[in-house]
């Protein structure tokens, strides 16, 4: 029963991660990968009392001792990894990559597959997909699949990228591969995702909430993902009171998680509440894409740290750009939009970030972009997939008309 709980957990984080954290739960810094297991680059959030910095202390005490051991050095990253999804810093993913880098020449280049190489191809595709290169990350779960094909791991992390990418037809191939190696409310959860983006939302909706409803003492990892993914359907059938209450459930669980944070802020911001949004990220600021939400709801209500909150921004974003740094795109585009002002900028970030990433997040940027910068033309990535896919949301809809409407319009004539 463990280890099927730890798989779906992975499953959780591969959705949670890539879809808008998007690959992009990230804090204020790029990565950095120490030189040595002992190196202390800086002091992170975490308090001596929680168990979590407990466990690491006591992991890499034992490093020290064994530093030939896979099997400690992949636990270890796994564990940084997994303190980085959830609270949106990603120093942990460069304690994660220093943790199996030495593994790299024993691992990497064997052409066999012995055990604990199926643990290091999975976490590097997780760390591959952190940095968005998915196609490195695809191949490497690939190798973890081959290396241990009984493993659902790989092909829930998979199946997240396809939907990152809208390769909806990989993605389900993934679901079916899956289905009978995980719990029936895993699978639901797998096909339903899918099935909500194609066409078919309100039985994605209905069956999936059945499904939920079925097993109240799921696993809460699990819970919370179903939770967070009926919410963003009810939002999109224009069920607000039922996706409060998905939300509220989500939030009860008790389990960290700044997707399901920026997911509900964002629905607050909707709802015109920006105050309650205020209240619930109070303590995130160290999170880009939760400090956007901080910084927009600090906008709306008129909040004096508002300005404080747009200069963090504004800092964290020109350091990225200094360092080519392009995992910050989908954030930082709406940054530029809705705070700066400035949607010929927002939109060239818009662009590019739809390149790689083409949730339905990205698409919506990129759609409000092209609007506020008169250029209906940059939409047309965004406007094909939304035709193509079937996908259902009244926003995204009003969006191209105006789009389309903006089109005919003749040039140097406001709409």
């Amino acid at each position: 029963m463990g280890d099927d709980v730890n798989r779906m957990k992975d499953f959780f984080r591969a959705a949670l991660v890539l879809v808008s954290l998007s690959a992009s739960s990230m804090a204020h810094t790029a990565p950095f990968t120490p030189s040595q297991d002992s190196d202390i680059v800086e002091r992170l959030p975490l308090s001596a009392t929680d168990p979590s910095a407990r466990r690491l202390q006591s992991l890499r005490k034992q490093l020290e001792a064994r530093p030939d051991d896979v099997a400690l050095r992949i636990e270890i990253a796994r564990r940084y990894f997994d303190l980085s999804m959830a609270q949106g810093d990603p120093r942990y993913v460069g304690y994660a990559s220093a943790a199996i880098a030495p593994l790299e020449k024993s691992v990497a280049r064997a052409t066999t597959a012995p055990d604990g190489h199926a643990g290091y191809w999975q976490l590097r595709g997780m760390l591959q997909q952190y940095s968005h290169n998915f196609d490195g990350a695809l191949a490497s779960l690939n190798r973890a699949s081959l290396a241990d094909p009984q493993s659902p791991e790989p092909m829930a992390w998979r199946a997240a990228i396809h939907m990152v990418q809208a390769n909806y037809g990989l993605a389900q191939t993934e679901c079916d591969r899956l289905k009978p190696m995980v719990s029936p409310l895993f699978a639901a959860g797998c096909t339903q995702y899918v099935r909500s983006s194609t066409g078919e939302l309100q039985s994605a909706f209905d069956t999936l909430n059945v499904a939920v409803t079925s097993e109240p003492n799921a696993p809460a990892e699990l819970l919370l993902w179903e939770l967070t993914r009926l919410a963003e359907m009810a939002i999109r059938l224009k069920r607000f009171d039922a996706a409060e209450a998905y939300f509220q459930h989500a939030l009860k669980l008790g389990v960290t998680d700044q997707f399901l944070l920026g997911a509900y802020a964002d629905f607050l911001l909707q709802q015109k509440n920006p105050e309650a949004v205020i209240g619930l990220l109070a303590d995130w600021e160290r999170s880009d894409i939760l400090l956007v939400r901080l910084a927009l709801a600090g906008k709306a209500a008129g909040d004096q740290r508002a300005k404080d909150w747009a200069t963090a921004l504004r800092d964290r974003f020109t350091d990225a750009a200094r360092r080519g740094d392009r995992l910050h795109e989908q954030e930082a585009a709406r940054f530029e939009l809705d705070i700066e002002n400035n949607p010929k900028k927002a939109l060239t970030l818009a662009t590019n970030n739809y390149k790689l990433q083409k949730e339905p997040r990205d698409a919506e940027i990129l759609l409000r972009s092209a609007l506020a910068a008169n250029d209906a033309a940059a939409a047309q990535p965004a406007l094909t997939w939304l035709t193509q896919s079937r996908y259902e949301d009244a926003h995204l809809t009003e969006l191209a008309a105006s789009l389309a409407k903006q089109s005919t319009v003749p040039a140097g004539v406001k709409p």
